[in-house]
């Protein structure tokens, strides 16, 4: 009996790849690249879809995460028996009533202060400049410095130039910024007024059909697919939403205790400060330290004491914020390394500025589930064309489930 002879495409590797499929994903891959290098040649055809998305992707954002924070509250109401539609108009009344609320009472008071503290800051900055000065030239390091020809007092001069700069170019930056770029200003202007008014339609539709446009995703993909994309979907929406309900609970409790620590030490400009901490601590890790910065140069200016107040102030937060309210709130949804998470913050903030720092984070939560469930696939399909099974990959509990299903 004549053996068959086995051909490349029949050996053990390239099945495991693919087969003939693999020959035709890289001619898929080498067409693709000639497709975007000729598409990079013809850019300019394509500017009205770059600034259609500049235009849709703020509203965007903003409505999702407004979605994700007001999901809850609306499933809440629709255990109660409110029907969604009605739910959707409740939020939306009781979320105008706070703003308004807000913007009446609280804002400005918000305002003042923080018109006075950029106004102070650089004095207050100048002064810790001067005391860190006058402690060097006491100490042995001013010979140090002079051996070198290091001027202390130039580089303090230049510091004290720039601040003084920086202060006028901000007092001054709206007029400048009509007389010398109105087109630009309008257009900027026009953006957030287009955001502003078309978030809250976004946002009603996602409210009310939010839950279904998985599904309807799903069925625009072939049926062998559906599965594993329903799983995706399924985890990135996990992952996006204990982030963002998580994150933004605990800036707020951040925020909260910040001020009250605040207040209770006498701090100058408590509730701005507080109202910083809760803004930057959206941001992990990053954040606490972007606003520990004023808070500790105004108290060093105030009095020596105030510092060490400061300090217990801010470890009292760290301690209650690390061990009680995030352990609650965020869990370990995310899994995600603390290390990992600088890097992300600092390589999204170089390549995006601020809106990557923002959402660098939930973005690479997204990420990490897509390239899970593709090394999950290539496990099942090592695990499928392996011949010791001694040899195979443990699959996790999910994956466990799906081969049962089978």
């Amino acid at each position: 009996m004549q053996t068959e002879k086995k051909s490349f495409f029949t050996t053990r590797f390239i099945q495991f790849m693919g087969g003939k499929n693999l020959l035709f994903g890289l001619i898929t891959l080498l067409l693709a690249g000639c497709i975007i290098w000729i598409y990079d040649r013809i850019s300019f055809i394509f500017y009205p879809i770059v600034v259609f998305l500049r235009t849709v992707v703020l509203p965007v954002i903003l409505a999702v995460i407004a979605y994700y924070l007001l999901r809850p509250i609306l499933k809440i109401l629709i255990k109660w028996k409110v029907p969604k539609v009605g739910g959707i108009f409740l939020i939306y009344i009781v979320g105008i009533g706070l703003i308004s609320l807000f913007v009446t009472l609280i804002f400005p008071f918000l305002k003042e202060q923080f018109m006075n503290l950029i106004q102070e800051f650089p004095s207050y900055f100048m002064q810790v400049v001067h005391s860190v000065q006058h402690l060097l030239e006491d100490s042995r390091l001013s010979e140090t410095l002079a051996k070198y020809n290091f001027d202390l007092n130039s580089v303090l001069n230049n510091i004290s130039n720039q601040l003084n700069e920086m202060v006028k170019d901000a007092s001054s930056e709206i007029g400048t910024g009509l007389a010398s770029g109105v087109t630009g200003f309008i257009s900027t202007l026009t953006g957030i007024i287009l955001a502003i008014v078309t978030v809250p339609f976004i946002l009603f539709y996602l409210l009310k059909d939010g839950e279904n446009l998985p599904n309807y995703l799903l069925k625009l993909l072939p049926p062998r697919m559906r599965k594993d994309t329903a799983h995706v979907l399924h985890e990135a929406d996990h992952q996006i939403s204990s982030y963002i309900q998580g994150q933004i609970l605990v800036a707020i409790c951040i925020g909260i205790m910040v001020t009250i620590g605040f207040l209770i030490i006498g701090l100058p400009y408590a509730v701005i400060l507080g109202v910083l901490a809760m803004m930057t601590s959206v941001v992990p890790y990053l954040g606490p330290v972007i606003a520990i910065t004023p808070a500790a140069i105004i108290a060093v200016v105030n009095a020596p004491i105030m510092l060490l107040k400061l300090a217990v102030v801010w470890t009292i937060v760290q301690l209650v914020e690390g061990k009680f309210i995030s352990p609650q709130i965020m869990g370990k949804s995310l899994h995600v390394h603390p290390i990992t998470i600088i890097f992300v913050l600092l390589t999204s903030g170089s390549l995006f500025g601020v809106p990557g720092v923002v959402l660098g984070i939930p973005g690479y939560a997204v990420l990490k589930v897509l390239v899970s469930h593709l090394f999950y696939l290539f496990k099942r399909r090592y695990n499928k064309y392996n011949d010791q099974p001694s040899l195979n990959y443990e699959l996790d509990d999910w994956a466990k489930l799906r081969e049962e299903e089978k």
